[in-house]
C-alpha cells in the first residue's frame, strides 16, 4: 500500500474559481501525477464548505469555500479528508454540518469530527492491499474543538489521545497521526512538541506528521517511526505572504514489512503548483536536511529561541490581561502560544541553584 499525505487545503479568493471549475490540472500542475500513481491520497482541508456567512469570533481570518470545491477534490483523486484543525468551525456548527454534507455529497470519507469531544475521538481505519491502516486527527485548542455539549474538531489530549493510539494500535497493522498544531511559520517544534510527537511513536504511532505550520519543518527517525515537523501547504495560495509560505513537502509512505517515507518538495508561489526540480529542489531539500542535522545536535533549541524572540511583542502584549482579555484567554487555550510564552517567561525556579 502507498499512500500521499498533503497539509492544508484551502481554496482562496484567488484560487476558488479554478476549484470551482474543477481545473485540476490548473491548481495541482503534474502533482496530479503523483496522485494518479498512490493507492490513497490524504489532505487536512482547512476551511468550511458552506454559502452561510456568519463567521465566528475569532483572531485571524474565517475561512470558507463554495461547496462545489468538494467536487475537484474528488476529481483530483483525494481518498481521505482530515478535519481536525482550527478553521473548519469558522463559521460555526451550520458551517460544520454543510462541509461534513458536501463531503459525504461527492463520496469524500473524512474524520477529525464529532458530535462532541468523545465522539470525536471515534478512530479511523482503511484497508488496502490486506492492510489495515488507522489514522488519528487531533489539533490543538484553537476554535475549533469539540466540547462535551458541543460538535467540533478532535482535541489533542495529552493522556487521551496517547490512549486512543495504544488502543488503535491493537486494530491495525500501521498507526497515522496527524496533529494540526505547533507554532506558524516556525521552521522548528518547540520542546513540547518534540517531546509529545516522540511520545506517540512510544505509544505505537508508525507516523507522526504535524500540520498548521504552513512551512517546511524537520524530519527524523525515532525508534522506529517517522516524524515530520511541518510539511508546509498543499493548496492555499495567497498573494503576498511570507516565502517559506510557497515551499511545501509531499510525504507519501509505503506499507510493506514496515514503512519507508519518500519527500516530494513543491512550490506554491503560483496558483499552479509544480513539483520541485533542479537548483529548486536541492534548496528545498537542502535546507531541510539541514534542520534535520539541527534536530540530533541540538542546534534547533537555538532556531526555536530566536524565533520566539522574533515574535515577543505580541506575546508581551497579551500578557496584559486588563488590556488584552480576549487575546490572553486565546493565548492560554492553545498550546502553539502558550510554548512560546514558556520560552519567553522562564520560571524563578531556573534562577535557583544548580
Amino acid at each position: 500500500m502507498k499512500i500521499l499525505i498533503g497539509a492544508d487545503v484551502v481554496p482562496t479568493k484567488e484560487t476558488e474559481a479554478l476549484f470551482v471549475a474543477g481545473d485540476v490540472r490548473g491548481l495541482f500542475g503534474d502533482i496530479c501525477d503523483l496522485v494518479e500513481q498512490v493507492d490513497r491520497t490524504v489532505i487536512n482541508f482547512e476551511c468550511a464548505l458552506t454559502t452561510t456567512d456568519k463567521g465566528i469570533k475569532k483572531f485571524g481570518p474565517c475561512l470558507r469555500a463554495n461547496p462545489k470545491c468538494a467536487d475537484t477534490l474528488k476529481k483530483l483523486g483525494v481518498t481521505d479528508v482530515m478535519l481536525a484543525n482550527n478553521h473548519v468551525f469558522d463559521f460555526g456548527i451550520q458551517g460544520l454540518k454543510d462541509t461534513m454534507e458536501n463531503l459525504e455529497r461527492v463520496g469524500l470519507p473524512y474524520t477529525g469530527v464529532g458530535e462532541n469531544d468523545i465522539d470525536s475521538r471515534k478512530p479511523y481505519i482503511v484497508e488496502q492491499d490486506g492492510k489495515k491502516l488507522g489514522f488519528i486527527n487531533v489539533c490543538e485548542h484553537e476554535y475549533s474543538y469539540a466540547l462535551p455539549d458541543r460538535t467540533g474538531t478532535n482535541p489533542y489530549d495529552p493522556y487521551l489521545t496517547m490512549r486512543d493510539i495504544r488502543a488503535l494500535k491493537k486494530q491495525v497493522d500501521y498507526v497515522v497521526v496527524l496533529y494540526h498544531g505547533g507554532k506558524e511559520h516556525c521552521l522548528y517544534p518547540s520542546p513540547r512538541l518534540r517531546l509529545l510527537c516522540q511520545e506517540m511513536v512510544e505509544n505505537g504511532a508508525d507516523i507522526v506528521i504535524t500540520q498548521h505550520s504552513h512551512c517546511i519543518g524537520c524530519y527524523e527517525e525515532y525508534k522506529g517511526g517517522h516524524i515530520v515537523y511541518g510539511q508546509g501547504n498543499f493548496h492555499f495560495y495567497w498573494e503576498k505572504m511570507a516565502e517559506t509560505w510557497y515551499s511545501s513537502l509531499l510525504v507519501e509512505l509505503t506499507f510493506e514489512k514496515g514503512v519507508s517515507i519518500k519527500f516530494y518538495p513543491f512550490t506554491g508561489e503560483e496558483k499552479c503548483l509544480k513539483l520541485a526540480k533542479a537548483e529548486v529542489y536541492e534548496q528545498i531539500m537542502g535546507e531541510f536536511e539541514k534542520r534535520n542535522a539541527q534536530l540530533q545536535n541540538g542546534e534547533w533549541k537555538k532556531g526555536w529561541r530566536a524565533f520566539c524572540e522574533k515574535a515577543s511583542n505580541l506575546y508581551m502584549k497579551s500578557s496584559n490581561r486588563e488590556n488584552n482579555p480576549d487575546l490572553f484567554a486565546h493565548f492560554l487555550d492553545c498550546e502553539a502560544h502558550t510554548d512560546v510564552w514558556r520560552e519567553l517567561f522562564p520560571t524563578w525556579n531556573l534562577t535557583n541553584e544548580k
